[in-house]
């Protein structure tokens, strides 16, 4: 593997000796490298636009600007519409059900991580969100926002929920709870392929980037208790 196919990845922590020892880790996997570092939030904004990381590991607290402030800047309309490929944020924590990670995944983070996880899987997870997955399940996620929603403002759902078809609202509302593909297929009685390509379809319709924005999207819009026909 070259350089260049490397996963590029960028820590940002307020602890110079979590930073480094993490990025000890990240080093000696062969599949990545550490790009750049930073202390806090606004700082990470700058190394990010100048290094264009794949994955960024962001911490959660950090002073001058925190690692849900920073996150939220980085999936701006503008910032995405400037950008000329993917970026992951990862957020990490050091609480399970944390307001602050569930506000980071609302604004476009791929999951987080406790600050305790073994090296081993957050190597796992790097490589998860860059190849376009998730690092927490839908159903686990369903529980996260479950203990904060009554912070939420529910709005409505925008025009694009009217472009699904039946099916695929049948479809979007067992996702919602976080049921995986075959739960899905089970509860209603088809094929788990019908439903990987109904699920498809819908993220597309609905311009959301994976199974984890679906459940935000659910959360949003107050569409958890209804049911497709």
């Amino acid at each position: 593997m070259t350089t260049d196919d490397r996963i590029r990845v960028v820590l940002v922590d307020d602890q110079q000796l979590f930073r480094e020892g993490v990025a000890i880790m990240i080093d000696a996997q062969p599949d990545m490298q550490v790009v750049g570092r930073a202390g806090d939030g606004r700082e990470a904004i700058a190394v990010i636009a100048e290094t264009r990381p794949d994955v960024v590991l962001m911490d959660i607290r950090m002073p001058i600007l925190d690692g849900v402030a920073a996150t939220r800047e980085l999936f701006t309309p503008a910032a995405l519409a400037g950008r000329d490929k993917p970026l992951r944020v990862i957020v990490l924590t050091t609480f399970n059900l944390d307001l602050s990670a569930a506000t980071a995944i609302r604004f476009g983070a791929s999951g987080f991580l406790l600050k305790d996880s073994t090296p081993e899987f957050l190597a796992a997870s790097v490589r998860a969100v860059h190849s376009g997955a998730s690092v927490i399940a839908p159903a686990a996620l369903g529980d996260l926002f479950g203990a904060v929603d009554a912070d939420v403002q529910v709005t409505a759902p925008p025009a694009e929920f009217n472009l699904l078809s039946g099916r695929e609202l049948t479809i979007f509302h067992p996702a919602a709870r976080g049921l995986s593909n075959a739960e899905i297929a089970t509860e209603l009685f088809v094929s788990a392929h019908t439903v990987k390509s109904h699920i498809s379809s819908i993220l597309a319709k609905l311009g959301l980037r994976d199974r984890v924005q679906l459940v935000v999207f659910a959360h949003e819009h107050g569409l958890l208790d209804q049911r497709g026909g």
